[in-house]
């Protein structure tokens, strides 16, 4: 018997409303089990507006995914206090941080600098022509290129920002006729997508409209086609620097200052040239950056896909941190491009968000760069001291224990016992079960 591919397949889903979308997943996919409402049910907002902002924030929402949010303090950071939020569902991350900051504060903490804030985007275009006539046609439309998004960008330049360049691309190398206007930008405090996308748009209207009016084209090399208009998340031009050192000699671990610091500049090394362990090496520095960027209500996807393009920049895959050892002292460093906002999107709107900024002294665009790159040299830190003493496994298990004693439905007694128990026992799923049945069967 043929399958019927198509038997779930809906029309209009999102026009139904909520109780309607849940009615029908329930009927399609649970059977309706009445236990599934439940589960969506639990985690909606008592406060029906509250909800309904939420609700907004997305299409065809039935439930809120929540996170929790954990607070890492003591961070000193350019000379200032800082108590950073990170949206995060591992709690051995909020505690590496906190360790981090701890650390780092009794040596004078983390320095941070922008060294770049740019970004762009890119009208991507086919042109069948002479290069030479496409290029003095690009120098003769530049001005009316910025002059028709006056409207677009009048608040971004009343704000400090707005269009820094726009130059033509010749990508005929990699594909055949293949253009792009490339354009930089500023966008002070927005993350600026929005910006970003509108003017590139208009150029590429701009530059549809002026081809026919150019008339040195011939009428085949006027009909230039647009093929996308859409910003880049690689922003390589907007990049921050955050920085710690000390001397070696006060390096304090279970090692020698000297095995510490030779061990750390190993492990560095090894993330330079190894994609295999760069990969983890680099996953350890998102899980501060994302965990913070979420808090803020950033796009941690964007953040995400651009900063492993620039781990790949040279060629190869590698280490975002590094580390110089030189006149006896410890010098450890990051540099991460990240393009973010304190205004526009949700941060004005997400009661969640408005509060992190606002712990966060509501921080400019740079200056929330620098936290977030602060976030992620922290982490690193973290996760390398521990891979090369105790290994990483010895806390990550020990901050994951609550997760396995919740999965076995331990109640408060029992898992105030076997915490305690595993203080000085090694963790695993599977001796945490032994030992909750031994619990148990003596209490019977």
């Amino acid at each position: 018997m043929k399958k019927n591919f198509y038997k779930n397949k809906i029309e209009g889903f999102s026009k139904l409303s909520k109780l309607e979308k849940i009615a029908w997943v329930n009927n399609t996919y649970f059977h309706k089990d009445n236990d599934s409402f439940s589960v969506l049910e639990q985690y909606w907002n008592n406060d029906i507006d509250l909800q309904k902002l939420h609700d907004e924030f997305s299409e065809n929402t039935i439930s809120n995914f929540i996170f929790p949010l954990g607070l890492a303090p003591n961070f000193l950071i350019d000379g200032e206090d800082y108590t950073i939020p990170m949206a995060i569902e591992e709690s051995s991350v909020v505690a590496a941080a906190c360790k981090a900051a701890k650390f780092w504060r009794k040596r004078g903490g983390f320095k941070t600098k922008i060294i770049d804030f740019k970004k762009n985007g890119q009208v991507h275009f086919i042109f069948k022509g002479d290069k030479k006539k496409l290029n003095k046609f690009f120098n003769k439309i530049k001005v009316i290129l910025k002059k028709e998004c006056d409207k677009i960008s009048h608040n971004m330049t009343k704000r400090g920002g707005g269009i820094l360049n726009i130059e033509l691309f010749d990508k005929t190398n990699d594909i055949a006729n293949y253009f792009q206007l490339n354009a930089t930008f500023d966008t002070v405090d927005s993350m600026g997508a929005n910006f970003i996308n509108s003017c590139l748009e208009q150029f590429a209207k701009t530059l549809k409209k002026e081809a026919l009016l150019f008339e040195p084209f011939t009428e085949k090399e006027k009909n230039i086609e647009i093929i996308m208009s859409i910003l880049s998340n690689y922003v390589p031009d907007c990049l921050v620097r955050a920085e710690v050192s000390c001397p070696i000699a006060d390096l304090e671990s279970e090692l020698t200052p000297k095995q510490f610091s030779e061990k750390f500049y190993q492990a560095i090394n090894i993330a330079k040239t190894q994609k295999e362990r760069a990969v983890t090496h680099n996953k350890g520095i998102m899980n501060g950056v994302d965990a913070v960027s979420i808090a803020t209500g950033n796009d941690f996807r964007a953040i995400e896909a651009g900063i492993h393009a620039y781990a790949s920049r040279n060629g190869n895959y590698t280490s975002l941190s590094d580390l110089s050892i030189k006149n006896g002292v410890f010098n450890f460093w990051i540099e991460l491009p990240l393009s973010l906002g304190t205004v526009g999107g949700i941060t004005a709107i997400h009661p969640i968000v408005k509060w992190c900024l606002k712990l966060l002294k509501n921080p400019t665009g740079k200056e929330l760069m620098k936290l977030v790159a602060v976030a992620g040299l922290a982490q690193n830190f973290g996760a390398i001291s521990s891979l090369i003493t105790s290994g990483i496994q010895k806390g990550h298990m020990k901050m994951h224990l609550i997760n396995i004693l919740n999965t076995l439905n331990s109640n408060e007694d029992e898992k105030n016992k076997l915490i305690h128990h595993f203080k000085s026992n090694i963790v695993s799923f599977s001796s945490v079960e032994k030992e909750l049945l031994k619990l148990r069967n003596n209490e019977l």
